[in-house]
């Protein structure tokens, strides 16, 4: 027996959807944007900047975009760390370093990785790669841990790491301004020889350095420097020092100097 079935009016039947033979995991998906890859930043090198107004040192790096975008530039921050569970100490710097990381036995949970500053940088544009400058300015007061930390070292290097973010302001499809994001996971190690500090430290401050004191024990040193007719605080305190270790005192440089300068005339 054939089942007829009779549509009002006469219209014709609605067509029906194509049936898909194909299980539903098995259908197409839509093909997923490929995703930009993250820029590659090293670290080439480093000196002081001459004639600058503060103790500063330039960096020159090097990023590479793996996608080879035409940037348009980079707005970059840096976040540079020191690292000095990355290097060895012999028992003289150990015992400089004391005030910072406790007695060596606790070396092993004190000698954490710790912030010496931040710097921002626009880098200019470039198709593939380029090389940039970071200039970090530098502090010498030593209660700061990073000025601590370096003064301490005697030669040798300072592990350091570099973490940026920023935006990548790149060319698109039909030459459209695009933006992205530089991620924290991008990153950088390097060392950093000990005496580039140093000299970024002594174009600025030959020959001596700088200490915070209190407003009332510079008062009181003021006072103690007028008393005994010292003519500096470098041998006001060079003076207390040969007191208070009971050893015979050594003018110092700038004293000899003046002294000598006396007797020639």
């Amino acid at each position: 027996m054939t089942l007829e079935v009779r549509h009002v009016g006469g219209a014709a039947p609605p067509e029906q959807p194509p049936r898909s033979d194909r299980p539903p995991g098995d259908r197409p998906r839509p093909t997923p944007k490929a995703r930009l890859l993250d820029p590659v930043f090293s670290v080439l090198d480093v000196a002081p900047v001459a004639h600058a107004l503060t103790p500063t040192l330039r960096f020159h790096l090097h990023v590479s975009d793996p996608d080879g975008r035409d940037v348009y530039a980079i707005a970059l921050s840096a976040q540079i760390q020191v690292d000095p569970a990355r290097r060895s100490y012999d028992a003289a710097t150990r015992a400089r370093l004391v005030e910072l990381f406790g007695a060596p036995e606790r070396w092993g949970a004190t000698t954490h990785s710790f912030q010496w500053a931040r710097a921002d940088v626009l880098v200019p544009g470039f198709t593939g790669a380029t090389s940039f400058a970071l200039e970090v300015p530098c502090t010498y007061d030593l209660e700061v841990a990073a000025s601590k930390y370096f003064y301490s070292l005697p030669d040798g290097v300072v592990p350091l790491s570099f973490h940026f973010t920023g935006m990548v302001l790149y060319r698109g499809e039909a030459a459209a301004l695009r933006v992205t994001a530089v991620p924290w996971a991008c990153s950088a190690r390097w060392s950093m020889p000990v005496a580039a500090w140093k000299r970024a430290i002594a174009d600025q401050y030959p020959g001596g350095g700088w200490i915070r004191l209190s407003t009332e024990t510079l008062d009181a040193l003021q006072r103690h420097k007028a008393q005994q007719g010292e003519h500096s605080f470098d041998a006001c305190v060079a003076g207390l020092l040969a007191q208070a270790l009971g050893g015979e005192r050594r003018p110092p440089l700038a004293d000899a100097a003046h002294a000598a300068g006396e007797d020639t005339r």
